[in-house]
């Protein structure tokens, strides 16, 4: 049912997540990523408390296996969830339950982690780290690569119809946090997504952190 990649991108310093899946909604339960700290995924029969308590985690100085292992021991239903965390430093970490739904899939690479469950066949996750490793650009042009390699694999089993990018930056919200909820094609839909918003990241920080100093709209009554 879902699908996805977590990763960091150590000359930025920035973190993201990509998640695909064909269940409404996907990236409003399951992505999580904060700044100076890390990226998490919460998938399959999903807990999204599980995603904070694992950034919590790191950001009082656990490491991504004992964070993840912590998230683990502290929920009664570990055997039913998928989870993915990637921190500033060390190995990524990914945990299947025994219950995972389908044909599941996971590998690691230096700066990510990609997993899914009820995938179409098991080279799904390798593609997509295979994808972001040979993509060059910006995490999230490189997170986007993953999603669509992980298409081009075979996906899942069953159609997909929401799809979420999020990235974190060097401020305290997500500089990216792209989400599209149901669609019949929602690799187009998120591509148009970023089309639209790749120029404007800065700028949205800009008009956070110094408004004095941000550009205009471009909209009418915008002076």
């Amino acid at each position: 049912m879902t699908f996805s990649i977590a990763a960091r991108c150590t000359e930025t310093g920035q973190f993201g997540v990509a998640i695909s899946s064909s269940s409404p909604c996907v990236a409003s339960r399951c992505s999580f990523t904060r700044a100076g700290v890390g990226a998490a995924l919460s998938q399959n029969i999903t807990d999204p408390r599980l995603g904070d308590a694992m950034l919590d985690a790191l950001a009082i100085g656990r490491n991504s296996a004992e964070a993840v292992a912590g998230a683990v021991a502290g929920t009664r239903h570990a055997d039913w969830r998928q989870l993915l965390l990637v921190g500033q430093a060390g190995d990524p970490v990914i945990f299947t339950g025994t219950q995972a739904l389908g044909i599941c899939g996971q590998q690691l690479g230096t700066d990510c982690a990609a997993a899914g469950n009820l995938l179409a066949n098991d080279t799904v996750a390798a593609a997509m780290v295979t994808a972001f490793e040979a993509h060059e650009g910006q995490l999230a042009e490189r997170l986007i690569a993953a999603l669509q390699a992980a298409l081009a694999a075979g996906g899942e089993a069953g159609p997909v119809h929401s799809m979420g990018l999020q990235v974190a930056g060097e401020v305290a919200w997500p500089i990216i946090d792209l989400r599209v909820d149901w669609s019949e094609d929602p690799m187009a839909d998120i591509l148009a997504l970023w089309e639209v918003y790749k120029p404007q990241v800065d700028d949205y920080v800009t008009r956070g952190l110094n408004p004095d100093n941000s550009p205009s709209y471009g909209v009418p009554g915008d002076l």
